[in-house]
């Protein structure tokens, strides 16, 4: 019981530091004008400041700071929050100044190599998956590169319908939670506490409120793709049995529909001859608000098909599959859910468009028969 209050106090702390910080961040954004104005590629009807962020870096690290007094063997590298703090600058800086990508990227290869070089959490060993166990350096700092600047693009790129980013930030952070907690590292175990604490506030305005509503704004997404992104490093480099071999295949499960969605919507990008970063709307949740679902109904339905994925993950480390059957399967059910879905429904609404037209024809040559019909009546009538 002392252990449970103890663990769950972060969450508490946290939330109670968004509750009290969020109205004040809300009359600074409107003061200064840092805000998301609407346009042709955003859902919002009206400007909304943009330093939700800010709220979620405080709530995370004043928690934090708090279980490091009372929880035992609390040990969060301090370079770690310095990596924090520069993704929060980067995102507020984007969302303020418009940053070049050249630069944000940069500055995203910064933060990931202060993780790596300073906290040393990478991506160093498969753990037997494919046969592979220890990597050579060089390929361990390419891979972690990679994997967590593409994960904290995945989760910025998901921001864009209210309560999505920080509604799937608190379900990952649950289940990193849970995870931790069955590999005894209580130190990620308060991190994952705190983040979902501080979110859930943060979510409630993000959907529900009127007078202190508030993006997360880059600040926030990238701070919360950062962490992502952290938890996933942490967890592979443990090779815990937990999660025995299937250590790639579970992170990956938790992060499917963000991840396989961002490889789907570049992939079409890069096909059709644009840059992959170009703004549209072709993201999952886009078509689900097409489709004329609303934001709240949206994000439930990308966070149940996400919890879909880790369900089917879970089944098949029930059934003891080899790491590489898991991973496969973790990537056939992230790709059908996305991909699948995206286009699937895509294929049916263009039918139903050729249908309705052809149906538009078809009314309209009745209407013209039909009149020249009654033409020729009135000319008989009239003789």
């Amino acid at each position: 019981m002392v252990e449970l209050f103890s663990l769950l106090l972060p969450f508490v702390v946290a939330m109670m530091v968004v509750v009290v910080t969020q109205p004040s961040l809300v009359k600074i954004a409107q003061m200064k004008q840092i805000v998301d104005n609407p346009s042709a590629r955003k859902l919002n009807k009206k400007p909304v400041p943009v330093l939700g962020g800010v709220a979620i870096f405080f709530g995370v690290i004043f928690s934090v700071g708090v279980a490091g007094y009372y929880v035992e063997g609390l040990d969060i590298e301090f370079e770690i929050i310095i990596a924090m703090l520069v993704m929060l600058y980067t995102g507020v800086g984007d969302d303020i100044l418009q940053l070049s990508p050249s630069l944000r990227f940069a500055l995203q290869i910064f933060t990931v190599g202060l993780m790596m070089f300073l906290g040393g959490i990478y991506i160093d060993n498969f753990h037997g998956l494919w046969g592979i166990y220890r990597l050579p350096w060089y390929v361990a700092v390419g891979l972690t590169t990679f994997s967590c600047v593409g994960i904290i693009n995945a989760i910025n790129l998901i921001d864009g319908v209210d309560g999505l980013c920080s509604g799937f930030g608190v379900f990952a952070s649950l289940l990193f939670a849970v995870c931790f907690r069955r590999m005894g590292d209580i130190s990620y175990v308060v991190l994952s506490l705190a983040v979902a604490g501080a979110l859930i506030p943060f979510m409630l305005h993000n959907i529900f409120g009127k007078r202190y509503k508030m993006f997360l704004g880059d600040g926030g997404s990238l701070v919360l793709g950062f962490i992502c992104s952290l938890y996933v490093m942490r967890i592979i480099q443990s090779g815990d049995e937990v999660v025995t071999g299937s250590t790639i295949s579970f992170t990956l499960a938790v992060l499917a529909v963000p991840v396989f969605d961002t490889v789907r919507v570049m992939a079409a990008r890069i096909i059709n001859r644009r840059s992959p970063f170009s703004a549209d709307k072709t993201h999952l949740h886009h078509m689900f608000i097409d489709l004329g679902f609303s934001h709240v109904a949206t994000s439930v339905v990308i966070i149940l098909l996400d919890a879909l994925v880790v369900m089917v993950w879970h089944m098949c480390n029930v059934w003891n599959l080899s790491p590489e059957y898991q991973l496969y399967v973790t990537i056939t059910t992230g790709v059908w859910v996305t991909s699948g879905l995206y286009y699937g429904i895509d294929y049916i609404k263009r039918q139903h468009e050729v249908l309705y037209d052809e149906l538009q024809k078809n009314v309209k040559r009745y209407k013209l028969q039909n009149t020249g019909f009654l033409i020729k009546l009135r000319d008989v009538l009239d003789k």
